[in-house]
C-alpha cells in the first residue's frame, strides 16, 4: 500500500506498521505533513514478518520507519528523524528556541509515560485489552481502584489543559499556528480514548472541565493530514466492546 506524496524516490521510504496503533498514527501524520510518498506495510502481530524483526531486533515491535535500507525504530524518535532529514519541506515539529523545545521535549514525554500509563490502567479495569497493545486485565479490583483509576487519568488531563495554555500561547495547537511535537504525540490518543469513552462510561475529554484539549481535538482532527490516516472510529469501537465482551465472560467463568 503507497501514500501519497512527494519528495521520496520510490520504494525508498518503508513504514512497518499496524493500523490501529496510536504510534504508527504519529508517523504517518508526521509523513503527511512533510507530504513524504512512503509505502506502508500493515504488520500481523501475530505472524510478524522476517522484515520488522530483523528490522527492529530489540522490540520487535512496529512504528519502524525504513529510510533507504536503514530501520529507525520508536515513534517519538522517528518524529524527530523525520523533523531532521526533511528539515524545510514543511511545519517544523520543534520550536526553534532551545527552551521551547526542550518543553516540547518535555511535554511529549509526560503524554507517554503519564497520560499514556492512566489509560492504560483504564484499558485493564475495563476490559478493553485489544488493539495494537495488549494489557493484562484486572479481573478482582474494586469499586473504589476503578474510581481511582479513572481520577489518576482526569488528572493527567488536566495537567494537559493547563500545559497546553501554556505552550499554545493563545493559538490552536501545542505548536502555536501549525502542529507540532507534542500535538502528534498527544493526537495519536483522541480517537482511542474516545472509545474507550463510549464503552467504559467514562468522559475523558469532556469539554466543560477541559475545554482548551476539547477544542484542541477538534482542530487536530480536521487537519487533511491527520484526516486522511485517523483509524476508522467504528472499527475502534467495535474492537474495545468485542475485548470488553470476552473480559466479562472469562469474570463471570472465573467467578462461578
Amino acid at each position: 500500500m503507497a501514500a501519497a506524496g512527494g519528495g521520496v524516490g520510490d520504494g525508498e521510504l518503508r513504514l512497518l506498521g499496524k493500523s490501529s496503533s496510536p504510534w504508527v498514527f504519529r508517523v504517518r501524520v508526521a509523513l503527511g505533513l512533510r507530504s513524504l510518498s512512503y509505502e506502508y506495510i500493515e504488520e500481523d502481530l501475530a505472524n510478524k514478518s522476517e522484515l520488522l524483526l530483523r528490522s527492529n531486533p530489540v522490540h520487535k515491535k512496529v512504528r519502524v520507519l525504513i529510510h533507504g535500507g536503514r530501520p529507525v525504530c520508536e515513534s517519538l524518535v522517528i518524529l524527530r528523524y523525520i523533523d531532521e532529514i526533511w528539515r524545510g519541506t514543511g511545519p517544523a515539529l520543534l520550536p526553534s528556541d532551545p527552551y521551547d523545545r526542550a518543553t516540547a521535549r518535555f511535554w511529549a514525554a509526560y503524554v507517554d509515560d503519564k497520560v499514556w500509563h492512566s489509560i492504560q490502567e483504564l484499558n485493564r479495569f475495563f476490559g478493553l485489552s485489544d488493539l495494537a497493545v495488549f494489557f493484562p486485565v484486572s479481573r478482582s479490583r474494586t469499586d473504589e481502584q476503578r474510581a481511582e483509576a479513572l481520577q489518576n487519568a482526569l488528572l493527567a488531563v488536566e495537567t494537559l489543559e493547563r500545559a497546553f495554555r501554556e505552550c499554545s500561547k493563545g493559538k490552536a495547537f501545542f505548536g502555536g499556528d501549525a502542529v507540532g511535537l507534542v500535538d502528534i504525540t498527544l493526537g495519536s490518543h483522541p480517537i482511542w480514548m474516545r472509545a474507550v469513552d463510549q464503552t467504559a462510561g467514562t468522559n475523558l475529554l469532556d469539554g466543560d472541565k477541559f475545554p482548551g484539549l476539547a477544542a484542541w481535538a477538534e482542530r487536530f482532527m480536521a487537519v487533511d493530514a491527520v484526516n486522511k490516516v485517523v483509524p476508522d472510529a467504528g472499527k475502534l469501537l467495535e474492537q474495545y466492546r468485542a475485548s470488553r465482551a470476552k473480559w466479562t465472560t472469562a469474570t463471570a467463568a472465573d467467578s462461578s
